[in-house]
């Protein structure tokens, strides 16, 4: 079988290193006799010399092969790699000793005293030591050296990036020597930035280390920087998102090393994975820990997930995958978003769990019987809705099918099959609605507490949350839109605010309560401080490079119908009786008092209502649903 062109270039560069070290080791000791013994020349010292070769060459060569020195990547060598050689090169000095000493008794003894001299002074074995590890070292680090020196000489050649490295620990580092490796082609750290006294004043590979991180702008501005990168490792959400906030402030290009609290002590970020600082980074919170034992009631399970092709049903399906349920059934009307989900899911879980898709509608209340007749699932998280608020303003008979009837069908069937968790997704826009969607979706939790006071075997619950960064209809996909096209960026009111979550943190919180949930509850999640929307387009808009009302404009639109310019996690009957879980991240409140009766009038009602009654039906059902008078 023939070598491939870089085996074969791997083994010339090794069969040139042991050449080199065998004509290394040789020279080093007729060289350091000579100048012993004042450079006097005899043919009967170089004779006794060349008889020393092959034993010279057998062991330091030897020690070498035996310390795998030659399979070293001497490229990437480090202090280990330095100090495995000079061991080495002493144990070969040590058996050319012992040879010496050796062979010295068997001449003398043999008569043969002409053909080998006496050991050499000590001087000499330890001078031929130094002169082969700095010899040997030279030749293998002579590359790396020319590679280096050939990129500083180029730096200016490479990239006229300007780059400042937020943070100057073991990860920031070995970013700035990555930098170097490189050649400079993908930028010039020409600063570090740290915190720790110790470091501030000094230099990696000849880079300065200035501090404090509060010192940002200053120094970024005093070394004329285009590109900062955040590479801190260990630091919280909260400092985290100030200094990217800091950065972003430069109005220099900012990027992060992804997953940089997960690098390991040591290890070494790659500028390849480098990427953009997102909206996402600046809006972080502190991960929500799931307690592994509370998802447990997934394993070995058939889950259903309806509306399982949306952008949050897909992340649910996502988490409970984690946790090796048996089967996972996607029900969607929507056939496109389920089978690329699927293919996903089947490509990281190799069929296991079994991914089944099932189109359909949870409308339709037989439809929805042939799935659970079919899976009998054991957990049924309810995903599907109609969530676009100005869209359900123009069509509340359409969202009270969906919503409403949707509901009530799907947790009648659960309760019918003995379902044994069944989650709904929920909203802040239930709390106190002032549009179609949000009273839509608090009589979904309503329907959830009436089937958890008359359930015998299922455990119904809700989860609220805000608004889900990335999920369809969001405002983020709208913004990035708009900077694609060069603006303006569209804001409903200047004052308006919301509560954001990432969709995994949305899945993370269903997937948690399903398994906390006794009956009746909705769960809440702590989503700290809400946010200003002009905020938020403001800082995508730095993001990309711009400054906002200068090159890119924000306009002022007015509050759609049915929009609030603030949202509520909970309702003043709730606010006395809401209390932390085992998880301090996620609150919950009590099952409340519902009208079972009048619940379920009207729901029988939807079946023969008209639609211009859409309204009024939800006012009687949500007495603090305050209808938008700009709604149709």
């Amino acid at each position: 079988m023939k070598l491939k062109p870089q085996r074969h270039k791997a083994n010339y560069k090794t069969l040139a290193l042991i050449l080199a070290d065998i004509v290394i080791v040789n020279l080093s000791y007729p060289i350091m006799v000579l100048l012993y013994w004042n450079f006097r020349y005899s043919p009967d010292l170089m004779l006794k010399l060349l008889i020393r070769v092959p034993f010279v060459t057998l062991f330091y060569i030897g020690s070498y092969a035996v310390a795998k020195l030659y399979r070293s990547v001497w490229k990437y060598a480090g202090i280990y790699d330095l100090f495995r050689y000079a061991i080495s090169t002493a144990a070969g000095t040590i058996l050319v000793w012992l040879s010496d000493y050796i062979g010295m008794k068997i001449c003398r003894h043999a008569g043969l005293e002409l053909l080998y001299f006496n050991v050499l002074p000590w001087s000499v074995y330890l001078d031929c030591t130094l002169i082969i590890i700095c010899a040997c070292l030279a030749v293998r680090l002579a590359p790396r050296s020319f590679r280096a020196a050939s990129a500083e000489s180029s730096r200016s050649k490479r990239s006229n990036t300007r780059i400042l490295v937020l943070g100057a620990g073991t990860a920031g580092s070995s970013l700035v020597h990555e930098f170097q490796q490189t050649g400079y082609r993908f930028g010039n750290p020409v600063v570090l930035v740290d915190d720790d006294p110790e470091k501030i004043g000094r230099s990696i590979n000849g880079t300065p280390i200035e501090g404090g991180c509060d010192r940002l702008a200053q120094i970024a501005e005093k070394y004329n920087v285009d590109e900062i990168i955040f590479c801190i490792k260990n630091t919280d959400e909260k400092k985290k998102r100030d200094l990217l906030e800091a950065a972003v402030a430069t109005g220099c290009k900012v990027k992060i090393v992804p997953d940089i609290n997960s690098l390991p002590d040591g290890g070494k970020p790659n500028y390849k994975e480098i990427r953009n600082v997102d909206i996402l980074d600046l809006l972080s919170r502190p991960e929500i820990k799931l307690d592994p034992e509370t998802c447990k009631y997934l394993t070995d399970e058939t889950v259903l997930v309806t509306g399982g092709g949306g952008s949050i049903g897909s992340e649910l399906c996502r988490q409970i995958a984690k946790y090796a349920p048996k089967k996972i059934i996607i029900f969607d009307i929507y056939e496109n978003n389920a089978y690329t989900l699927k293919q996903s899911l089947d490509r990281l879980y190799f069929g296991s769990p079994e991914i089944v898709i099932r189109i359909g509608s949870v409308r339709d209340k037989a439809r929805l019987r042939e799935i659970f007749e079919e899976f009998h699932p054991s957990s049924v998280f309810h995903a599907a809705a109609h969530k676009h608020v100005p869209l359900m303003e123009d069509s509340p008979f359409e969202a009270i099918k969906n919503n409403t009837l949707g509901t009530y069908n799907t947790a009648e069937c659960a309760n019918e099959y003995g379902v044994r968790h069944f989650v709904l997704l929920s909203t802040d826009k239930a709390v106190n609605p002032t549009n179609v969607m949000g009273a839509t979706k608090r009589t979904c939790e309503l329907i959830i507490q009436h089937f958890a006071k008359i359930s015998k075997g299922t455990t119904f619950a809700a989860v609220r949350f805000g608004n889900v960064l990335g999920s369809n209809g969001s405002v983020i996909p709208l913004f990035k839109e708009q900077l694609e096209n060069g603006g303006p960026l569209t804001v409903t009111h200047p004052d308006i605010t919301r509560y954001f979550m990432t969709i995994p943190e949305a899945a993370q919180l269903v997937v948690q309560a399903g398994g906390l949930a006794k009956g009746g509850e909705i769960f809440v999640l702590n989503m700290g401080e809400p946010v200003k929307i002009l905020s938020l387009a403001e800082k995508l808009i730095r993001l990309s490079g711009f400054e906002p009302y200068v090159d890119i404009d924000i306009q002022f639109t007015g509050l759609r119908p049915g929009e609030k310019l603030y949202e509520e996690l909970v309702l003043q009957s709730e606010k006395n009786d809401i209390h932390k879980t085992q998880n301090d991240k996620i609150y919950v409140t009590s099952p409340g008092d519902i009208d079972d009766e009048k619940l379920l009038s009207h729901i029988e009602k939807i079946r023969s209502m008209k639609p211009g009654d859409s309204r009024e039906f939800l006012m009687e059902l949500v007495p603090t649903y305050t209808p938008d008078p700009n709604s149709r």
